[in-house]
């Protein structure tokens, strides 16, 4: 997806390479600081090339301007049961502050909307901080609205391993 701007800017949206695990992790790092959570980055350029470009658990799209990446996306598949079809889950959307207010988050949302209808999803999904009312307002903007009857829950750190290592039904390991 490519488009000139009146400017003479080119703008456009593509794959990441395997080769940019590095310009992935400092997207994500950049994000995370954004966020306040720096602190709980635990990603490596190498769990990215295994998870991504390797195992196929995820995908990134880089939005370019004049070559340059100024925003991603990292997102997956997931499925919903009732709908019977994937969704796409946006685990990550970022634009590098300079470039904000551009409508540069906007075309990777509508890349990925369309990506989404192109590989046949019934939904495309994502959380948000409750603080962050520039991206809740944006995103309310574009018609999609919070599911105020679901309540995210997680399991990770200790919490994981305690319930990994209970034992299963007999015969199970």
């Amino acid at each position: 997806m490519e488009q000139k701007k009146g400017s003479g800017e080119s703008f456009s949206i593509r794959p990441a390479r395997e080769s940019e695990c590095d310009l992935i992790l400092g997207f994500i790092r950049e994000l995370a600081e954004y966020e306040k959570l720096l602190h709980e980055v635990e990603a490596t350029e190498e769990m990215i090339r295994s998870n991504i470009f390797e195992k196929h658990l995820a995908e990134v799209v880089f939005a370019e301007l004049d070559g340059s990446p100024v925003g991603f996306a990292l997102f997956f598949h997931n499925f919903s049961t009732f709908v019977g079809r994937p969704g796409i889950y946006l685990e990550d959307l970022f634009v590098k502050p300079a470039f904000r207010g551009r409508g540069y988050g906007k075309q990777l949302l509508i890349y990925l909307a369309k990506l989404a209808k192109e590989r046949g999803c019934g939904r495309f999904e994502w959380a948000v901080l409750n603080w962050n009312e520039d991206a809740i307002s944006f995103y309310r903007s574009l018609g999609a609205r919070p599911m105020f009857k679901w309540t995210v829950y997680r399991l990770d750190g200790r919490e994981l391993d305690k319930v990994a290592a209970l034992p299963g039904l007999k015969g199970d390991k």
